[in-house]
């Protein structure tokens, strides 16, 4: 494929270039660096695009991985190391947790609740708790998979119910 039809038929899939790449970033301004970096890829590699293949899946294929490989970056960027004896930076977190007596359920009080929960659904959720996979519990207990999901959906609406009563609308904080 020579050069001029490249482009001709590199152009015709610009708009359809520029939707895909707003559709992986959500952003504008970084839809159109992402359009450019594949413009220049495939401009530069245009020796390895085999004629008579499908040009539309081939860039979108460059696009694809140009934004894998740049969002693998950011994440390998935010990454935090601390090499430090006691794990300073690791352990000191910009997040904090409000831990106000007004919000605060004992483990006591959290298991004293679950404990008036039916045998039914109590069993299941503590299970659950525990790590055992839904599958795994309704192996054990030899109930179906969809009962057990729904017993131990009801436990923890049950649980919210117990809490709302016994302590009112508590405030959400994040």
């Amino acid at each position: 494929m020579s050069q001029p039809e490249f482009f001709v038929q590199f152009n015709q899939q610009t708009t359809v270039l520029h939707s895909f790449a707003y559709n992986l970033t959500k952003n504008s301004e970084d839809a159109k660096d992402l359009y450019q970096e594949t413009a220049f890829r495939a401009i530069t590699n245009r020796d390895k695009f085999r004629p008579g293949t499908n040009l539309k899946a081939w860039l979108f294929t460059i696009m694809k991985n140009i934004f894998i490989n740049n969002y693998r970056k950011k994440v390998k960027a935010n990454t935090i190391m601390d090499n430090t004896d006691n794990l300073y930076y690791l352990n000191s977190g910009a997040h904090s947790i409000e831990n106000s007596a007004e919000s605060d359920i004992l483990i006591k009080e959290l298991t004293e609740m679950i404990d008036e929960l039916d045998s039914s659904t109590r069993i299941p959720f503590l299970m659950h708790y525990q790590g055992f996979k839904y599958q795994e519990i309704a192996d054990q207990l030899g109930l179906p998979l969809g009962t057990v999901k729904s017993r131990i959906f009801f436990a923890r609406k049950d649980l919210k119910a117990q809490i709302a009563r016994q302590y009112g609308k508590l405030r959400q904080t994040q």
